[in-house]
C-alpha cells in the first residue's frame, strides 16, 4: 500500500511504543471506545479490543479497510460491524504466559503445593506427592495456546493428547485424536484451551465429565463458558475431579457468594494468566507483522484471519 497510513486505536496509544518506533510514517489516532467519533476522525486500519467497544461499526465507517483485535478470543466481538472488512487477531500471542500458568497449576496439583508446606513441627510429616513424568495431558483444542503448553509438557516426561478435529497442525511427540471421549479417556490433566463458540459452549459437561477417570484435575484458560459449572460442581462434590485450576469463569466475575469461590477443589484466578512482564507486547506482535506485510501489499497472515462463520 502507497501513502499515508492512519491506525485508529482503542488501544491506548502509551501501550504502542513498538508500533511507533518500527514504523514511524505510520499515524496512530487515539479514539473513545464510547460515543459517536468526531466528524473529522479518519483511518485505514483500527486497532481494537477482543470484545470490540460499541462505536466500532462507526469507526470502520471512518475509511477503515483492516480491523485487529487487540486480544486472542473474540467471542464477543460485534461481527456484524465488520461488513466486508477482514478481522485479525493475537492468536497465539498469549501463548507463553498462558502455558507457564498451566505448568505450575499442573505442578502444584502433583506436589500438593501449598498443603504441603509446614508450619510447625507437628505438621513434619511423609506426603505422598505426584509428578507429571509418565501422567496423560490431554488437550481440548491444539491452536497456538496448547501447542505453547505441549512444547513445556514434552520434556517433563508426559504423554500429550491433543483433540483437533480438523487437518494439519500437528506437533512431534503429540498424539493427536478427532473425539472428545477419546481425549478425555485415562486422562490425569484435562487443559481446556479451545475458542469459544455456539458449538463449544458446555463442551465440558456431564456427559464429557462422566467419561473422566476419577482424581482427573481440570484446568481451564479459554473461556468459563465451555464447562457447565453445574456438572463440574457435582464432579467435584463426588471426587471424579479432584481439582479445577480456573483462570476464566462464567460470569466473570463470579458474583459474591458464588460457590468457585469456597469450593476447597476449586483454584479460582481472575482472568491473568495471559500476564507476564512484556505481555502486552506479545499481543501487540501479531499487529506489526500483519502491518508490515499489509503496507507492502502482501495478504494478511492466514493463521490470524478470523473465521467470522465459526466465531475465532
Amino acid at each position: 500500500m502507497t501513502g499515508a497510513i492512519t491506525v485508529l486505536s482503542h488501544v491506548p496509544v502509551t501501550l504502542l511504543g513498538p508500533l511507533l518506533k518500527r514504523f514511524p510514517d505510520v499515524s496512530v489516532a487515539q479514539i473513545p471506545e464510547q460515543g459517536q467519533l468526531s466528524d473529522g476522525v479518519r483511518g485505514d486500519v483500527l486497532l481494537t479490543q477482543a470484545w470490540g467497544s460499541e462505536n466500532v461499526a462507526d469507526a470502520i465507517a471512518r475509511g477503515v479497510r483492516w480491523v485487529h483485535a487487540y486480544g486472542t478470543g473474540v467471542n464477543a466481538f460485534p461481527f456484524d460491524a465488520l461488513g466486508a472488512v477482514p478481522l485479525t487477531c493475537s492468536r497465539g500471542g498469549s501463548g507463553i504466559p498462558i502455558a507457564e500458568w498451566v505448568l505450575a497449576a499442573m505442578l502444584a496439583f502433583e506436589k500438593r503445593f501449598p498443603a504441603s508446606f509446614v508450619r510447625e513441627p507437628a505438621h513434619w510429616k511423609y506426603i505422598e506427592l505426584g509428578g507429571l513424568y509418565g501422567r496423560t495431558l490431554a488437550l481440548v483444542g491444539f491452536g497456538g495456546i496448547a501447542r505453547e503448553i505441549a512444547l513445556r509438557a514434552l520434556p517433563f516426561g508426559m504423554r500429550v493428547r491433543a483433540l483437533r478435529r480438523s487437518d494439519g497442525g500437528g506437533m512431534a511427540g503429540v498424539e493427536i485424536v478427532r473425539e472428545l471421549s477419546e481425549l478425555l479417556r485415562n486422562a490425569d490433566h484435562v487443559v481446556i484451551a479451545a475458542p469459544a463458540t455456539p458449538e463449544t459452549r458446555h463442551l465440558i459437561g456431564r456427559d464429557a465429565l462422566a467419561q473422566l477417570k476419577r482424581g482427573v484435575h481440570l484446568v481451564n484458560v479459554s473461556r468459563g463458558a465451555l464447562i457447565d459449572q453445574d456438572a463440574l460442581r457435582e464432579a467435584l462434590d463426588d471426587g471424579r475431579v479432584a481439582c479445577a485450576s480456573l483462570d476464566v469463569a462464567e460470569p466473570e466475575p463470579p458474583p459474591a457468594g458464588h460457590w468457585l469461590y469456597a469450593h476447597p477443589h476449586v483454584r479460582l484466578s481472575p482472568h491473568i494468566s495471559w500476564n507476564m512482564p512484556g505481555a502486552l507486547g506479545m499481543l501487540l506482535e501479531p499487529f506489526l507483522e500483519n502491518l508490515a506485510r499489509w503496507k507492502s501489499g502482501k495478504p494478511l497472515l492466514e493463521r490470524d484471519l478470523v473465521d467470522r462463520a465459526r466465531g475465532y
